[in-house]
């Protein structure tokens, strides 16, 4: 019998809590499952922080309240999952197939409420198109399951990541930040803008593609920001590191895609835990140290590093159970979107039942890494599934 999601109870845990949603187009369904059953835990973020089809996610949640963030996340893959007219998905196809002809049908119509192939009447008169889709249809369904209003509100913090196309510079457009301005459909659209699939966004005058062409992840940037507070932040990714030894030209740019994406995630994670855990040791040296040096320049140096906050991130990976090709990321079928849903909303309630941020920090610690499934996983079945 599968034991009761326990509620967070601010006597057990009463740190802030962080969301990081990674890119990862069609497979972003497994983060709407995550946050399905944090909210039914009630562990809330305060701040969510997302990229590509993160940022999507994210400004679904904080574009919300509470209460519909869930049934307003449902609409909207519902709705860029529904059968394009111009190719209907059969009911009792079998698995692979139905994969492959939801990625055909991506490519040749498009997706409902999301994007659209352009016509090629500019290609076959000569004339440069800045990409094969258009994305106008997003912008809609932003506008009408997003408000705006309420991001701008301020009421928790949002955050989504984009390269500057000029300049090559990664930006954040943060609802906490002036310099950002108002946070628009195109703030959200920008984070998401993958070449040459999908167009250049405009803000201000500068255009911007999808923030995973630098960083698929916006850990960094939410836990690194200043003033730093104490917090625990559920990052969840949509590619795994592990993976079998592929034999076919399809497998094989599967498990390309997989190591580039998740290498990324991983590597920015080990970088801010090794920081965060020397900052930690900073600033506990610093209370012993003797005044006459802490009054030397490279002691008043060392200080500045210092930093009191501790780190608890826990690490939701999508581990699909079998091989789902290179267009799993653009396979917008109904069928597939509800199993990676389903799988997010599992594996965060297997998470949080064993809920490991609530045993005491070690003093000498000042980050911790969780990844419950690759845990259970190792115990309980034997197999390795790396991080």
């Amino acid at each position: 019998m599968t034991s009761p999601l326990p509620l967070r109870r601010p006597a057990d845990f009463n740190r802030a809590i962080g969301l990081v949603l990674q890119g990862g187009g069609a497979l972003g369904s497994y983060q709407a499952g995550v946050y399905e059953a944090l909210a039914a835990a009630d562990y809330l973020p305060d701040w969510v922080a997302g990229i590509s089809i993160g940022a999507i996610n994210a400004a679904l949640i904080a574009g919300n309240p509470p209460e519909t963030r869930v049934s307003q996340m449902r609409k909207f893959w519902e709705e860029v999952t529904a059968s394009t007219a111009g190719w209907p998905m059969q009911p009792g196809l079998l698995d692979d197939v139905q994969r492959k002809a939801g990625a055909l049908g991506a490519l040749l119509f498009g997706q409902p409420g999301f994007f659209a192939p352009r016509p090629p009447v500019p290609w076959t008169k000569g004339h440069a198109t800045p990409s094969f889709y258009s994305t106008d249809a997003l912008r809609s369904t932003l506008v009408r399951l997003v408000d705006f209003e309420r991001i701008n509100a301020r009421q928790i913090r949002f955050s989504v990541g984009a390269v500057n196309v000029r300049t090559g510079r990664f930006a954040y457009f943060d609802n906490h930040n002036p310099r950002t301005g108002k946070i628009r459909p195109e703030h959200v659209m920008a984070s998401g803008a993958l070449p040459p699939g999908f167009p250049a966004v405009e803000i201000d005058g500068e255009c911007y593609w999808d923030g995973g062409l630098i960083s698929n992840t916006p850990l960094r940037y939410l836990l690194e920001t200043t003033p730093r507070t104490s917090r625990l932040t559920f990052q969840v990714d949509l590619f795994q590191a592990y993976g079998p030894l592929p034999n076919t030209l399809d497998a094989v740019a599967e498990r390309e895609k997989d190591i580039r994406f998740a290498s990324r995630t991983r590597q920015a994670t080990e970088n801010f835990e090794q920081l965060h855990n020397v900052r930690s040791q900073v600033h506990k040296l610093w209370d012993i140290l003797p005044e006459e040096i802490r009054k030397l320049p490279q002691a008043r140096f060392m200080e500045e590093l210092a930093c009191v906050t501790e780190m608890d991130i826990v690490q939701l990976i999508y581990r699909p159970f079998a091989a789902q090709g290179s267009s799993k990321d653009y396979e917008f079928s109904r069928v597939t979107m509800r199993d990676r849903w389903d799988q997010g909303r599992n594996d965060a309630m297997a998470t949080l039942r064993i809920s490991p941020w609530l045993v005491p920090v070690p003093q000498e610690v000042g980050t911790r890494v969780f990844d419950v499934l690759h845990d259970v996983y190792v115990k309980e079945a034997g197999i390795i599934l790396g991080n």
